[in-house]
């Protein structure tokens, strides 16, 4: 891949030619849509630019760039749209034309602009109207253009007589800052709470995302002293609710100029405490930036939030004297542009127009049956955010979210209202929010005081439920299509990923990284050998790496989760309880309240820190492949925090993809194991040690994997001071050459052991090649005996059948073959081998070799008998081992590719005998 950064400018138009780009087709979308027609020379600010070649990888790494490319400008908000539409365009280039991709991503004012070129113009893109159909989503060149359409802004074709461009444009969408406004005077009754001394903590972060300051208010708020967190990254401390497609990360949030919304800080007891933040960007007298962070308790949020954009009506009526409810006031002008923010000002409102402690809303799952809580205020928020409740909790009116109610004291009827258990709230009443008749949400209002609400409250809720209703819907299903994008793009790379490796141990991490902190806070992988192994805990992750450890103990003491085949999500509480009860028996044990242990204080820390980590809600995911669990994927929230079940959905999808990448990956790892003992039960057991002659050998296989092939060597003892060597080649590589090698190996030693001589063990390994038929393979071979004599010569016994000739080296340099060849095994059944006899005087050395030492290749070059004899000569008065180094090390820097052929080296030297 090249790239290029291109300063900001206007793009200048090229100058009229014969091969001036002519747009071929119009943009199909929603409707009827025109050509785009404003003018190429609008004010471009910055460019980036990269070409990725023809291969399937690039795909990846073009989505990369676009990415990395967009959140460097802050276009958080169109980054998913336009990596799907690249990832298409680029699988567009690089696989189906063939070519490169060249890709250019333009920012202007209103968003960006991104261009995929291929260079294979005669492959155009049907035009609109055209016989052939873009309907199929499966057709090649259809679906990326169907996505440009659905997604894209504008997008079009031009064509030149080099290459086809496809381009798209993406707008930001309209978010106005910095509107000054006033609210109106309102009675006390209706001014939000906050507690006696408001406390708003300022943190400075400097331009890596590092704490710089942190005032007196924030260690008050979050229990840290500002040397405990100077310097520290504001990511180790924030919890941030990041869902894929649905949010700006607190990296992006940071660089921007403003921002304001809710997330959470981590305080010193290891629990999450929900702020609403507002954030400036601001740069000192040198120039250098850092963001200001206000930050107040959630249920404070009016003190930072912005006020109201425009005038607001007075709150008891309009201007035509009709009363109007506050609640309406309140939402009506202008509403929040995201769901979270809608939803946490519509209890905010409600509580506040029945006079209420608390408030909360959920919101229905599409098949109506549970209701799970999206805002609340006066509750402990984190723990109840995601928690689900069934629509129906009863029989009757009172036990349906389908229908208002009002309970007038909670004590009267323990666990009607779930949600409120253990609140200390009395009395509630809850009506639904409709939507063309089907339930999409219920909103609830209660007090701590009991008999507070009759049908009068309930009407009034109502009436400002079914006021909202719609827009909450209508909210939650952009929130939602977000999502799907968001997930599209998540699932996509996941996919890459995981295709990228068949490495068990790689794919189980890179499962767990997926997860975290994407779609969970932890997680744990638990594996199946086989149907009669338990669950084995085989990988743990946190977003906090120095709690790892204490989540391994803690799961290894439990019992894993059942290994149900049943595909979805279910709740796992063993983590949860077993963590709370750790962490109370060392706190008790601390107190002096428990049983006595020798030194308890030191472990403190860590326990409470792993309960307050896997405190929060777990689910299981049961890893299933080829109709067998192989495994579970458990993830986890921190205590008090719920899955929602959109992340639960996109995990089961994720899960799927996991288990047979897994799968796929213990196959491999389990023949790539067979294969390697096999081929090492081929291999010669250790050289035996030869008095009076040393000997080295140096094998290489070719093809990746494989540890034997068709080269094969043996060094054997035969009877006391005599021993048999051989070297030889088989016809091929891989494992069908190696079966001849474990055939000729092994009857080598039976026949020499057997009494035979060379010719005669030769001429029945011949027949035995023979009597494999159509296995049968040829084979050269050398084969000797060898006799070390009492002088502290060797005399040596050889047949040479079609193989390289062994060479001599003598001490004065020279090099002569100690050989002549004969017919090679394996082609024809008669044949008449004859032995000859060479005498190794000290300092001799024997060097034999395989084929693929003497034909390693550079082009049309070869090493050749003479270039392994030039290198020979330089070996005088080296040992066998550095004779045999020396060889490898020449054929290998002859050539820069990976040799293609297996290779052997044998070499045998007389050192002659020591004087003492």
């Amino acid at each position: 891949m090249t790239t290029g950064l291109h300063p900001g400018g206007t793009p200048q138009d090229p100058p009229p030619t014969g091969n001036q780009p002519l747009p071929r087709q119009a943009p199909i979308g929603h409707g009827p849509l025109p050509a785009d027609n404003r003018p190429r020379s609008s004010v471009i600010t910055a460019r980036a630019a990269a070409s990725f070649e023809p291969v399937g990888r690039s795909v990846a790494t073009a989505r990369s760039f676009v990415r990395d490319t967009l959140q460097g400008w802050g276009f958080a908000d169109i980054v998913d749209d336009a990596v799907v539409l690249t990832s298409e365009l680029v699988t567009n280039a690089v696989v189906h034309a063939g070519t490169a991709a060249d890709v250019l991503c333009l920012r202007s004012d209103d968003g960006a602009r991104i261009e995929v070129a291929d260079h294979y113009p005669e492959r155009e893109i049907p035009l609109q109207g055209a016989a052939i159909t873009m309907s199929s989503p499966d057709r090649e060149g259809g679906r990326g253009l169907q996505l440009c359409a659905a997604l894209a802004s504008r997008w079009g074709v031009d064509y030149t007589p080099t290459q086809k461009l496809v381009w798209f444009q993406l707008d930001l969408p309209a978010r106005p800052v910095g509107t000054r406004a006033a609210g109106p005077s309102l009675p006390a009754a209706l001014l939000p709470l906050a507690d006696g001394r408001v406390r708003v903590a300022v943190v400075q972060i400097d331009r890596t995302g590092s704490i710089a300051s942190w005032n007196e208010d924030a260690e008050e708020l979050f229990g840290y002293a500002a040397e405990q967190v100077t310097g520290k990254p504001l990511t180790d401390l924030a919890a941030w609710p990041h869902t894929p497609g649905t949010s700006t990360g607190i990296a992006e949030a940071l660089r921007l100029s403003r921002w304001e919304g809710s997330y959470g800080i981590r305080g010193a007891d290891g629990r999450v405490i929900p702020v609403y933040a507002s954030h400036l960007r601001v740069r000192d007298t040198g120039g250098e930036p850092s963001t200001v962070c206000l930050l107040v308790r959630d249920h404070e949020r009016a003190v930072l939030q912005t006020p109201l954009r425009g005038p607001a009506p007075d709150a008891a009526s309009t201007p035509d004297g009709q009363n109007t409810d506050p609640f309406e006031v309140f939402i009506g002008s202008p509403a929040p542009d995201d769901l979270d923010g809608l939803l946490q000002r519509t209890v905010e409102r409600a509580r506040d127009m029945l006079d209420g402690d608390s408030a909360f809303l959920l919101l229905a799952t599409d098949d109506e049956t549970e209701l799970e809580v999206r805002a609340s205020t006066g509750l402990p928020s984190a723990r109840q955010r995601f928690a689900r409740v069934p629509v129906e909790a009863g029989p009757g009116r009172y036990g349906s979210a389908r229908m208002p109610a009002v309970h007038e004291d909670l004590q009267a009827v323990p666990g009607a209202v779930p949600l409120l258990s253990g609140t200390g709230m009395r009395s509630v009443v809850t009506v639904p929010l409709k939507v063309e008749g089907r339930l999409t949400g219920s909103l609830g209002v209660a007090a701590e005081g009991p008999n507070k609400y009759s049908n009068e409250e309930a009407l009034r809720l109502q009436f400002a439920a079914d006021r909202i209703a719609l827009a909450v819907e209508s909210a939650r299903l952009g929130e939602l299509e977000r999502l799907r994008r968001g997930s599209l793009s998540f699932l996509v790379e996941a996919s890459d990923l995981l295709a990228g490796t068949l490495d068990r141990d790689q794919t189980l991490a890179l499962m767990a990284q997926m997860t975290v902190p994407t779609l969970a806070t932890w997680c744990a992988v638990y594996t199946i050998a086989d149907q009669a192994s338990d669950p084995y805990l085989s990988y743990v992750l946190h977003e906090d790496e120095e709690l790892i450890d204490g989540i391994k103990s803690l799961l290894s003491k439990i019992a894993p989760p059942d290994p149900v085949p049943t595909p979805g999500a279910r709740v796992w509480a063993a983590p949860a309880e077993a963590a709370h009860q750790a962490a109370l028996r060392t706190s008790m044990r601390s107190l002096g309240l428990g049983e006595p242990t020798r030194r308890v204080s030191s472990g403190i820390g860590p326990t409470l820190a792993t309960a307050s980590a896997v405190g929060g809600e777990t689910v299981v995911l049961p890893l299933v492949a080829r109709n067998r669990v192989i495994g579970m994927l458990t993830l986890g929230k921190p205590t008090d925090e719920h899955f929602r079940q959109e992340i639960l959905e996109l995990a089961e999808d994720l899960s799927r993809r996991a288990a047979l990448a897994l799968d796929n990956a213990r196959l491999y790892s389990e023949r790539t194991a067979i294969s390697q003992s096999l081929q090492r039960s081929l291999l010669p057991p250790d050289l035996p040690h030869i008095e009076g002659v040393e000997v080295e050998v140096i094998y290489r296989a070719a093809g990746e994997g494989n540890e034997v092939g068709g080269d094969f060597y043996d060094l054997f003892p035969i009877r006391d001071g005599v021993y048999g060597f051989a070297i030889g080649d088989v016809c091929g590589t891989g494992p069908e050459a190696a079966a001849v090698t474990g055939l000729a190996r092994h009857a080598l030693r039976l026949l020499a052991r057997e009494g035979f001589g060379g010719p005669a063990v030769l001429e029945r390994l011949n027949s035995a090649i023979l009597d494999e038929g159509a296995r049968s393979r040829f084979l050269t071979l050398l084969y000797g005996e060898l006799w070390p004599q009492e002088d502290g010569s060797a005399k040596l016994k050889v047949v040479c059948a079609g193989h390289p000739l062994p060479l001599r080296l003598r001490q004065d340099g020279t090099v002569e073959p100690a050989a002549e060849p004969q017919p090679l095994l394996g082609v024809m059944e008669d044949l008449e081998l004859y032995e000859q006899t060479v005498t190794l005087d000290p300092g001799d050395v024997l060097l034999c070799v395989t084929d693929g030492v003497t034909e390693r290749r550079e082009g049309t070059r070869m090493l050749g008998d003479d270039g392994l004899t030039d290198v020979l000569t330089t070996c005088t008065g080296l040992t066998a081992g550095a004779v045999a180094a020396r060889i490898m090390r020449a054929v290998e820097r002859f050539a820069s590719d990976a040799p293609s052929d297996d290779m052997a080296i044998l070499a045998m030297r007389v050192p002659g005998l020591q004087k003492d």
